[in-house]
């Protein structure tokens, strides 16, 4: 299943392939011009254990699959050496690498917009660390841009979505009981079904716009990035996914409920203010 929220049209039980027609955005490196038509950003905090083979999978990616492309690594104030293990693997892939080093840790909405803001694909792919998804599940978002999506959202919970691995229980049922409340609270369209999916993807413009607006450095900045899409007109679409739970999660339901709220609360009122 696709589905596009903004224009009200829906696709069912199938999936539409489109040829991916752009012309891509020149880069530099050592001096040389070249074309960069998809750059992929991971952000990581204490990530070590993970990045290198993120990093090699991504490169895969842009090798397989685009004429050029670009990694940004955004490390969030890790204290395990994450920056420095990134760099090492970057020197070990063809395609251009960057590690950006952030100090001190505030959350990823803010590594995020960091990564983004100096992303030069004319498509842009976030991705958490982990590699929960395979990376070639990017071409699916991909072809929906191509054809004409502004987003192109992954989703865990359409028809044709494979879980290979569930959450446990405590996160299943919070997520219960965080999509409706997003429903109620943010007004978040209930055709979307997977707002916090860590693999999304964005036409340039689209994204540079977007995160150069949006305040939240937590985790909540996913809900205001498609409140402010919603308020600028741009169509979102979802894309089903195979998708495995990463154990080793940064998001603790106890610790972070506090500043989830505080985040909403405070996204509510800024776009309240500028509507």
């Amino acid at each position: 299943m696709l589905r596009e929220i903004g224009t009200g049209i829906h696709f069912h039980g199938f999936f539409l392939f489109f040829q991916i027609r752009y012309r891509p955005r020149p880069g530099t490196n050592n001096g040389k011009t070249f074309m960069i038509e998809l750059s992929i950003v991971i952000p990581a905090y204490n990530e070590g254990d993970k990045i290198s083979r993120d990093i090699r999978l991504a490169a895969a990616l842009i090798a397989a699959h685009t004429r050029s492309g670009e990694l940004i690594i955004v490390d969030d104030g890790s204290d395990d050496g994450t920056a420095a293990i990134a760099r090492r693997a970057c020197d070990a892939v063809a395609c251009a690498c960057t590690v950006l080093q952030l100090q001190p840790n505030r959350g990823k909405g803010r590594a995020l917009r960091e990564g983004i803001l100096r992303a030069r694909g004319d498509f842009i792919l976030f991705a958490d660390a982990g590699s929960s998804i395979p990376w070639n599940e990017a071409l699916k978002g991909l072809d929906l841009l191509s054809a004409g999506c502004d987003l192109a959202h992954g989703s865990r919970y359409l028809p044709g979505s494979n879980i290979r691995a569930r959450q446990p229980l405590r996160r299943r049922l919070a997520s219960k009981f965080f999509r409706p409340m997003m429903r109620s609270l943010m007004h978040i369209p209930a055709q979307l079904t997977d707002t916090q999916c860590g693999f999304k993807l964005y036409r340039r413009e689209t994204a540079k716009a977007l995160y150069a607006a949006c305040k939240t450095e937590g985790f909540m900045f996913d809900i205001e990035i498609i409140l402010r899409a919603q308020q600028a007109g741009y169509r979102i679409c979802e894309f089903p996914v195979t998708w495995h739970c990463d154990y080793d999660s940064r998001i603790s339901l106890w610790r972070d409920a506090l500043p989830t709220l505080r985040d909403l609360w405070n996204i509510k009122n800024n776009l309240k203010a500028n509507g």
